[in-house]
């Protein structure tokens, strides 16, 4: 099993173009704990309150404390997050044809990830349950980058549904607790 960094694997020599902030974070070889602030924003309506309460998304706040822990293992990366307190966990592995694959229980979704004008995105290009193909009106349609601001890893999430709208929003910045 490789010891290389997974965002490393998939990437190439494209992981050299991200900004510093944003290596220090995805240079995991064994743990990795960062801390930081976000904000949240949840959709409106009982099915997307249904669906966000399913995945374990976080509650709407402000300035709401963010731990995440990314943990290597298998070749991938187990990030466990908690807003509040509030864990949300989920698998990334390497995935054919330099694609990502996010695993949250059942569903998994391939993601590809590019690098340019110093931000890391993630574009869903197919979804599974239960490993059966999800149809494009399943398939949730997401905002995802990550960026350096004031040498701090920043995220932005946005992710929504095609019938039901947004399930959560989350935004803000993370810094390492230390070194490997």
């Amino acid at each position: 099993m490789s010891r290389e960094p997974l965002y490393r694997r998939v990437l190439g020599e494209r992981y050299e173009l991200m900004p510093l902030p944003l290596r220090r974070m995805h240079d995991v070889t064994d743990r990795r704990t960062a801390a930081g602030f976000a904000t949240v924003e949840r959709g409106q309506g009982t099915a997307a309150r249904l669906v966000a309460w399913v995945f374990r998304f976080p509650r709407a706040g402000r300035d709401v404390p963010v731990t995440v822990n990314l943990i290597a293992r298998n070749g991938g990366e187990v990030w466990e997050r908690r807003f509040a307190g509030k864990k949300m966990r989920s698998i990334q592995e390497e995935g054919r044809a330099g694609l990502l694959i996010e695993r949250f229980g059942p569903f998994a979704f391939s993601m590809t990830v590019t690098v340019a004008d110093g931000r890391l995105s993630l574009d869903v290009r197919e979804g599974w349950m239960l490993g059966i193909p999800l149809p494009a009106v399943l398939r949730p349609r997401i905002t995802a980058y990550e960026h350096d601001e004031g040498d701090r890893f920043n995220f932005h999430v946005d992710l929504a549904l095609p019938l039901i709208g947004r399930l959560v929003r989350y935004i803000g910045w993370l810094e390492p607790e230390g070194a490997e």
